[in-house]
């Protein structure tokens, strides 16, 4: 997806990296039209793509629009302070110390084999600021200190489904402390036809956010197809026409829906408390082929 037909091929001697994690098997495949770039496939399904050369580089469609939200959540160029819950292949990470120099960052990412593997066949910048946990997300973002982080990213799969304890009012007050005054929320989501889940994560949010907005493909809100989508939250006006510019830029243009627009496209579903949470549902065995 929005490669260059003109990009310099991989030397013919790179190899896929196959190896046992916690979370199952993980293959780094080289991408054939960029010459260090990899994707991580866990069990088979695609969870990063990473190119070493130019770690500004976003592959993946959820990727890029995560990417529009780093990109607006201060003025351009200012270093941030944030946390990614979920690490895979350290992604956004990289996206944030290429683009925003001088950020801290903080991930969590519970495989610990995962993280030997990516640190080792993809390692990071020395001087990027990026301290990773292996730890539960929601243990690791507990320790996070009151108010420190301008920007809080929710990318945690296990297997293809986000957990349930990551889902609830409960979770999101554990973001909101861990945000400074301000700060922004991301969340990649996944949901197919009827989307009672993505439906469920926007009343959620909105019980705990003043301002909400949702990123994904038009196909995935009219309930066409499974897909992703990013849920953006804040207690601040968010940036919304320069997100919907942004979208609407990619090479798979997504819509931005926010105010009434989005109450409306939740159709009165319930905010979701730990008690009634349930993972995300999984996706169709067609999705990966």
């Amino acid at each position: 997806m929005g490669k260059s037909r003109n990009a310099r091929r991989r030397p013919a001697a790179a190899e896929a990296v196959v190896e046992r994690v916690d979370g199952g098997l993980a293959e780094l495949i080289p991408d054939r039209d960029r010459a260090r770039a990899w994707t991580l496939l866990i069990d088979g399904a695609p969870q990063s793509h990473v190119d070493l050369d130019d770690p500004a580089y976003l592959s993946f469609e959820y990727q890029r629009r995560l990417g529009h939200v780093i990109d607006l959540a201060a003025p351009p160029g200012r270093p941030v302070r944030a946390v990614h819950l979920g690490g895979g292949a350290l992604t956004l990470a990289r996206y944030v110390a290429a683009t925003r120099p001088r950020s801290t960052q903080q991930v969590v990412e519970r495989d610990a084999a995962l993280v030997q593997l990516v640190r080792r066949e993809l390692p990071l910048d020395p001087g990027a600021r990026i301290r990773v946990r292996s730890t539960d997300a929601r243990d690791g973002l507990a320790k996070v200190p009151e108010g420190w982080a301008d920007l809080v990213i929710a990318d945690v799969f296990s297997g293809t489904r986000t957990p349930a304890h990551l889902t609830s009012t409960e979770f999101l007050d554990d973001v909101r402390r861990a945000l400074a005054p301000g700060g922004v929320y991301a969340a990649n989501l996944a949901d197919g036809p009827p989307l009672a889940h993505l439906r469920g994560q926007i009343a959620t949010a909105a019980d705990r956010f003043a301002e909400l907005a949702l990123v994904a493909d038009p196909a995935v809100l009219r309930g066409k197809r499974f897909g992703n989508a990013v849920l953006v939250a804040s207690d601040r006006p968010l940036p919304v026409a320069e997100l919907t510019r942004g979208a609407a830029s990619d090479p798979h243009p997504a819509r931005v829906e926010h105010g009434k627009a989005l109450t409306d496209f939740t159709g009165g579903a319930a905010p979701v408390t730990d008690l009634a949470a349930v993972a995300s549902p999984a996706p169709p065995p067609s999705v990966f082929r």
